[in-house]
């Protein structure tokens, strides 16, 4: 079996890691606004997350054997993640259905879902009535994988859909307009504004730069991974 990222295998059964997110830009001028992460204190990303899946989708992932990838700390939170394991002969089958879009969160119910949960964590709570009417524009899809995993004895494939705010009705103008406000303000250490050389850099101060921030500039990934929290 031959894979466009040029990874080569016979074994059907070999594992391979799955993981969809959806990713935020809030962009002000040559700045990105980037939040504090709970799985990774003291690294900054996008807002967003894994996509979630609806129950129907549990029997169909379960045929193809797919293990999800949950961590004893944060298992309830991640209740429904589309992050975990699958055999690689599955994995052109797991790609179709995600396509279809069946069963499963749309962009938009992700970055919503995520963005309400994160406004509270890092302490901005009072923007949340301004997420009720958003809606995001596709900025890019960037494809990661199957490629190998430095320690680990699976494949990875990844797969990060970048969308931004549509600037459509006086809420969505506020809440961007807080978002970069916070991330210009010293005192609210849960957001940070940084710029392409920040995001090369992988850090702004003290603060770490997750990598998949690199994707709201382009599709290039500009470091490696930091480990969460286990």
């Amino acid at each position: 079996m031959t894979f466009s990222a040029g990874f080569r295998t016979t074994k059907r059964r070999h594992p391979v890691r799955v993981s969809y997110s959806a990713l935020l830009r809030v962009t002000d001028d040559d700045r990105y606004v980037l939040f504090d992460s709970p799985k990774r204190p003291g690294a900054y990303g996008p807002p967003g997350g894994v996509f979630k899946i609806h129950p129907p989708a549990l029997r169909l992932l379960e045929s193809w054997g797919f293990q999800p990838d949950r961590t004893t700390d944060g298992a309830e939170r991640m209740r429904g993640d589309l992050r975990g394991i699958l055999p690689v002969g599955a994995l052109r089958s797991f790609q179709a259905w995600f396509a279809t879009g069946t069963y499963r969160e749309t962009a938009a119910e992700c970055l919503l879902r995520e963005l309400r949960e994160e406004l509270v964590e890092v302490g901005l709570d009072a923007a949340g009535p301004l997420t009720g009417s958003l809606v995001f524009t596709s900025v890019r899809t960037v494809l990661e994988g199957p490629t190998a995993v430095p320690g680990k004895d699976y494949l990875q494939v990844r797969r990060f859909d970048v969308h931004e705010l549509a600037l459509l009705d006086p809420a969505a103008v506020r809440l961007r307009r807080e978002l970069v406000e916070a991330g210009r303000d010293d005192s609210c250490a849960g957001v940070i504004c940084a710029n392409y050389g920040d995001l090369a850099h992988g850090r702004l101060g003290r603060a770490l730069i997750a990598p998949q921030s690199a994707f709201l500039a382009g599709p290039a990934r500009l470091g490696p991974d930091l480990p969460p929290v286990r």
